[in-house]
């Protein structure tokens, strides 16, 4: 195997790399078996110039849109109190550790807005109950701060 770098597109926004529509150049095991299996890039082809033009005149008119819709959310997501009960051992140990998945919902019972649980990011691993802080990026240039209150139940 060569470690020939492989061109890609990304159709979704990958931390470190980049937007939808950006051109990279990645490693090809890892433009082959992660990013297209997961959807998250196709391979670019001559052809695909269009294609590249139709992404990105998509993300910018959802971005101009998204934008204030991402400093209501932020707005709104500082004012929850988020709970969230969970299965913990003596010590306040859990079993296990919380999920993006778990916040994600916590966040909807909550009243919320809904959120994708891999814009959520989670600093270090969740693993005792008590106040934990996670960010949120809502958008390119909107990320929020939320508290989560991990209890057991």
């Amino acid at each position: 195997m060569s470690g020939k770098p492989m061109k890609l597109i990304l159709t979704q926004e990958v931390s470190g790399l980049g937007a939808p529509g950006d051109v990279v150049d990645v490693k090809a095991g890892y433009g082959r078996n992660y990013l297209v299996p997961r959807s998250l890039a196709m391979r670019w082809t001559r052809g695909s110039e269009q294609q590249i033009e139709m992404i990105k005149r998509a993300r910018a008119a959802r971005e101009i849109r998204g934008l204030d819709d991402a400093r209501e959310a932020a707005s709104r997501l500082s004012g929850l109190k988020i709970r969230l009960d969970t299965r913990a051992g003596q010590g306040g140990r859990l079993f296990g550790s919380v999920s993006t998945a778990d916040i994600a919902a916590a966040v909807k019972r909550a009243g919320g807005p809904e959120l994708d649980r891999r814009k959520i990011e989670i600093a270090n691993p969740i693993k005792t109950v008590g106040s934990h802080q996670v960010s949120v990026r809502l958008h390119p240039e909107v990320s929020a701060k939320l508290d989560i209150e991990v209890v057991a139940s």
